[in-house]
């Protein structure tokens, strides 16, 4: 079987690395009663996995079979759709709402359809969830360089994420067992959007704006 070398700890295996990924993706969803009955096989799917990523995984699932669905749902909705740094959309992090994201947003598009796949979802491209599933069932190596082209982004989430006390700080964690020890330059990126937000259009926008401006679930 394939290894892949760039991932934490010791080189993980392409069908390991994928199996984590879909989960995230999975998992990052809003929580529909279909996610609560597919628990015991993201269970089983952490068996395949290293500690780094299995440990994470076994704990969100504890958590969405210990936590009735309306309060899963509510929670989701809390921290993704009105916490400004637990966006998910990971271009925002890196251009905000400027004219330079549509260009980020078409490298997105465009490794989809080199991959053969015709993005019809009804979220924007560069949403995690949504890169998480291209890169576990179509290129898993344009997928993890897009993911790593978005490591400030994904340690800004994740940082937002801890700082909360939100269980899914764990589906970060299986995100990140699959990437590379970021470099120091993205947690340094990350530590400055923390600080001051993405960057802005001269027309005045709020950093870090609400979800609903970004084309996020309905």
């Amino acid at each position: 079987m394939r290894r892949l070398r760039g991932v934490r700890g010791p080189e993980m295996p392409e069908q390991s690395i994928e199996a984590a990924l879909q989960a995230a993706s999975l998992l990052l969803g809003y929580p529909e009663r279909e996610l609560v009955r597919q628990v015991p096989l993201l269970d089983g799917v952490a068996d395949l996995l290293p500690e780094s990523a299995a440990v994470p995984l076994r704990r969100i699932c504890r958590h969405l079979k210990s936590t009735p669905l309306l309060k899963l749902q509510v929670d989701y909705t809390e921290t993704f759709d009105l916490r400004r740094r637990c966006c998910l959309y990971l271009t925002y992090f890196s251009h905000g709402d400027t004219r330079q994201r549509g260009m980020a947003l078409l490298r997105f598009s465009h490794a989809y359809r080199a991959a053969g796949v015709d993005f019809l979802g009804g979220e924007l491209p560069d949403h995690l969830a949504v890169v998480c599933e291209f890169a576990a069932t179509h290129d898993l190596t344009s997928g993890l360089r897009l993911l790593n082209e978005q490591r400030a982004g994904i340690e800004l989430v994740r940082t937002a994420l801890l700082d909360m006390g939100s269980a899914y700080v764990d589906v970060l964690d299986l995100v990140r067992a699959v990437l590379p020890e970021p470099a120091p330059r993205d947690l340094e990126k990350a530590r400055e959007l923390a600080r001051s937000g993405p960057p802005e259009e001269e027309v005045g926008l709020e950093p870090f704006g609400p979800p609903e401006l970004m084309g996020g679930r309905r």
